[in-house]
């Protein structure tokens, strides 16, 4: 006799009841590995209890300066389950930010080269290229403008022509006429929620209306990669060192490989850099008086007609780079990070704390930049003189536990190149414009939409007025 469908329904009631139970007992008893630690009972239940410094159900996040180095560096462990979604497990190849041990290695090797001061010095006509067509394109504009939107397009269009010799040009569109930014916008959110439920992406994966986005995405990383290599190398970009052109590794990456961290350099090198760009603006529009300062000190380094492109001078926009260190510290653009796993081997004492082995960790960068103990005083404020002066008794300033591009072998190998972009982009705008906030502009509230998807992902538009100086 066929069950009823309430009997049915009833049976599914309790079994999941009874499961929910028992792994509720389960979490929040002594017995659990993790009941030494201390925080909200909550987390030891769910993952929904807290923002920045919450733990899951075997996930511990850590904001102490010992275990950055524990963790992070030399010795320390691999990439964790979070990771785990950001690579298509139907593909036999992953892009570098999803590899692990002699693989990452391996890879991070090229990327390496692709990075180094020498490279980022060849790159310089990419940068001064694009950096001319943002100020002209701002030139040419009027009323209100989202300078955040445009920061997007800049950094967009530089790594598109860093990785596959051009493709995006939406300083030139004014827009994403090709769509692929809100894909890859939406795709971030979307991963950034299945990164917690790392055995659903391969379910999600199989569903064509989910897999549709990064299906186009990566026809779009295999079209431009073909006209890439049809094209041949015209300067010495990513794309060069990412084939090993120079034929300085005995088996050469494979076209996957390359279409693959190609794509990968776009991702982060793009939103990074624009958020980093936009939190300092918003900072500095906020704070006229330090505005001020950073302008007169551009003025200085680059008098009269001298080129703000002129990169050598960079090392002496002292004050700027304060700005931008006090802009990452205080709005990290990866806030959380990833997680790192505890390896298999009866577990690791981290920061004076045991911890048990295939444990999750977090160092969350946001909350490690503004704890009292390594940024004193005043960790909420933004003050860029505290990278400036020397610390007096009562102030502190450890740069250990400063990472805004992470830490140790994985950190982030473009940090050169972000460093360059950002600078050569603050100060040529500060020097060719004058930036207020829009009028009717509610400043106050930019900074709350922000929201952390792995990446900082800006919530509104920043909304300016430029006149030329």
């Amino acid at each position: 006799m066929p069950l009823s469908f309430f009997r049915v329904l009833a049976n599914y009631i309790v079994f999941f009841s009874t499961l929910s139970t028992s792994v509720i007992v389960y979490r929040i008893s002594p017995w659990h590995p993790l009941a030494h630690i201390p925080g909200p009972t909550a987390n030891k239940i769910t993952k929904l209890w807290g923002a920045w410094i919450s733990s899951g159900p075997n996930e511990v996040s850590i904001i102490h300066v010992d275990a950055v180095k524990a963790v992070l560096g030399t010795g320390g462990f691999q990439k964790g389950q979070y990771y785990d979604p950001r690579s298509d497990p139907n593909l036999a190849t992953r892009s570098l930010l999803t590899l692990r041990g002699e693989a990452h290695a391996n890879r991070r090797r090229i990327w390496n080269r692709g990075m180094s001061s020498e490279s980022v010095n060849e790159y310089e006509s990419i940068l001064v290229k694009r950096v001319t067509q943002l100020v002209a394109r701002l030139e040419g504009l009027s009323g209100s403008v989202d300078i955040s939107e445009w920061f997007s397009y800049f950094t967009f269009d530089v790594m598109g022509d860093m990785a596959f010799g051009g493709g995006f040009e939406m300083l030139r569109d004014g827009g994403d006429k090709e769509g692929l930014w809100t894909i890859i916008e939406k795709g971030a959110k979307s991963i950034a929620v299945v990164s917690h439920i790392p055995w659903l992406a391969p379910t999600l994966n199989k569903i064509p209306m989910a897999a549709r986005g990064i299906q186009k995405l990566r026809k779009f990383g295999t079209t431009s990669a073909t006209n890439r290599i049809k094209a041949g190398s015209q300067v010495k970009d990513l794309w060069y060192h990412l084939t090993d052109e120079a034929g300085m590794e005995k088996e050469k990456p494979t076209f996957a490989e390359v279409v693959a961290d190609g794509a990968l350099s776009i991702i982060a090198g793009s939103d990074t850099t624009s958020t980093a760009l936009s939190c300092l603006m918003w900072f500095l529009l906020s704070n006229p008086d330090l505005y001020r300062r950073v302008q007169a000190e551009v003025d200085f380094v680059y008098p009269g007609e001298s080129s703000s492109l002129d990169a050598t001078k960079h090392s002496e926009l002292r004050f700027l780079t304060a700005c931008l260190n006090e802009t990452l510290r205080l709005h990290p653009p990866v806030p959380t990070n990833g997680t790192r796993q505890v390896p298999h081997g009866g577990g690791k004492l981290v920061a004076g704390c045991f911890i048990p082995e295939h444990t999750q960790i977090y160092i969350p960068a946001y909350t490690l930049h503004r704890r009292a103990e390594y940024f004193s005083p005043s960790p909420e404020i933004f003050d860029p003189d505290r990278w400036l002066r020397q610390p007096s008794p009562g102030e502190v300033l450890n740069q250990a536990a400063f990472i805004p591009f992470s830490y140790g072998a994985a950190n982030c190998v473009g940090k050169g190149l972000a460093w360059r972009e950002m600078l050569m982009v603050t100060s040529t705008i500060l020097k060719k414009f004058d930036l207020r906030f829009a009028d009717g502009f509610r400043s106050e509230t930019w900074l709350d939409k922000l929201q952390d998807f792995f990446v900082t992902s800006i919530g509104g538009p920043l909304l300016v007025a430029i006149s030329r100086r």
